[in-house]
C-alpha cells in the first residue's frame, strides 16, 4: 500500500509517519491489514526519512499542480492531508492562507479525481469552523459559522471533500481536531500556541506568557491520542460513516485555569509561577470564537477516544519527552 502524508515534515506529520512505520500496515477498504510498502512525505522542507527504505521524501509547494501530480498516482491508496497554514498566520496573511488551506486542498482533490482510483482521503479540519452564537454543546452537525479566515478555509475544504466523496471521486473523511496540547518544540504562529506553551515552558524551567483570561475554555487532545485517532478514522468502514463524513474528535473540555491547576498537580507551584498573564486582544478574539464543549458520541461509537483528564495529558507529555521536573 502506498500512503501519502502532506505536511510530512510538521510535528503531527512526523508523529504520524513514525507510527505508521512502526505499525507496518493499514486496513484497506475491506478491513484487511495491508503492508505499508511506500510512505511519501511531502512538505516545503525535507522531512525525516527515519532511515527507512519504505519512506520517500518530497520537497515542494503543495499548491503547485506538478508537485501533487508527482506524489499522487493510481497506487496511492491513502492520503493524510495535514498540510496547512495555522490560524494566526492565516489571519495575518490572507493570500497565503487561501492558497495553502483552500486552493491546495481543491487541487489535491482534483488530482485524485483525474487519477480515477478513488483513494481514501483524510482531511484534518479544526474547531475554528464553528463560531458565533453557539449552543452549549456542539455536535457533528452543528452549523458551520467560522469567525476567522482560517476557519472559513477549513470549512470550505470540508464541504469540497464531502462533495468529491458524494460524486465518487474520493472516499473522504474529515476529523475536526481539538487544540493539540502539549506540543514539544518552540511556539508557532497558531493562535492556540499558548495552550502548549503555558505547560511546556514551565516544565522546561522557562517563563511562559498566557494571552487569554483564565476562564477561557478550550477543547484539547494530546498528540499521542491525535495520531491514534487519525489512523483509526482513515481505517473506518465507509458504510459506517454514511453521508456524514465529518467527525468531531473526542477531547477534554478544560478552562485555562483548570489547565494551570493540572500543571500545579503534576509539577508543583514552582512551575505555575513561571506563567505570566498578559492578555492579547487578537488572540482572545480568535480563540474566544471557538466552542469549548462538544458531543463526540458519534466518534466514540466508532471507536475513537480521548483522554480522561488534562493532568494525564501532562503526564504523557513528560513521559514522551523524557522531561525531568525542575
Amino acid at each position: 500500500m502506498k500512503v501519502l502524508i502532506t505536511g510530512g515534515a510538521g510535528f503531527l506529520g512526523r508523529c504520524l509517519a513514525r507510527e505508521l512505520l512502526a505499525r507496518g500496515s493499514l486496513k484497506d477498504t475491506s478491513g484487511k491489514p495491508q503492508a505499508v510498502t511506500e510512505l511519501v512525505l511531502l512538505d516545503v522542507v525535507r522531512a525525516n526519512d527515519f532511515g527507512d527504505s519504505r519512506v520517500r521524501t518530497e520537497v515542494g509547494d503543495i499548491a503547485e499542480r506538478g508537485v501533487l501530480e508527482r506524489v499522487i498516482d493510481e497506487r496511492t491508496s491513502a492520503i493524510f492531508h495535514l498540510a496547512a497554514i495555522v490560524s494566526g498566520q492565516a489571519e495575518a496573511d490572507f493570500d497565503l492562507g487561501m492558497r495553502i488551506n483552500l486552493d491546495a486542498s481543491r487541487l489535491l482533490l482534483e488530482i485524485c479525481r483525474e487519477r480515477g482510483h478513488k483513494p481514501r482521503v483524510l482531511f484534518t479540519s479544526s474547531v475554528a469552523v464553528y463560531g458565533g452564537d453557539l449552543p452549549n454543546v456542539v455536535h457533528d452537525d452543528t452549523a458551520l459559522n467560522p469567525q476567522s479566515s482560517y476557519g472559513a478555509q477549513k470549512a470550505i475544504a470540508e464541504l469540497l471533500l464531502s462533495d468529491y466523496t458524494r460524486r465518487g471521486f474520493v472516499d473522504g473523511r474529515v476529523v475536526r481536531l481539538p487544540t493539540i496540547s502539549v506540543r514539544p518544540g518552540k511556539p508557532n504562529a497558531a493562535a492556540s500556541s499558548f495552550a502548549s506553551g503555558i505547560i511546556r515552558e514551565p516544565l522546561n524551567g522557562e517563563t511562559a506568557v498566557c494571552p487569554v483570561e483564565g476562564a477561557t475554555r478550550l477543547w484539547l487532545l494530546s498528540p499521542r491520542k491525535a495520531i491514534e485517532n487519525l489512523i483509526a478514522a482513515l481505517e473506518l468502514d465507509t458504510a459506517l460513516l454514511g453521508t456524514g463524513r465529518a467527525l468531531n474528535l473526542p477531547g477534554i473540555s478544560v478552562s485555562v485555569d483548570e489547565m494551570v491547576a493540572a500543571l500545579r498537580e503534576v509539577a508543583g507551584e514552582q512551575a505555575v509561577r513561571r506563567i505570566v498573564w498578559e492578555r492579547d486582544a487578537r488572540v482572545e478574539k480568535i480563540v474566544g470564537s471557538w466552542p469549548g464543549r462538544w458531543d463526540t458520541s458519534r466518534a466514540e461509537s466508532l471507536g475513537l477516544t480521548g483522554e480522561r483528564s488534562f493532568a494525564d495529558v501532562i503526564r504523557s507529555y513528560i513521559a514522551d519527552e523524557r522531561i525531568q521536573l525542575r
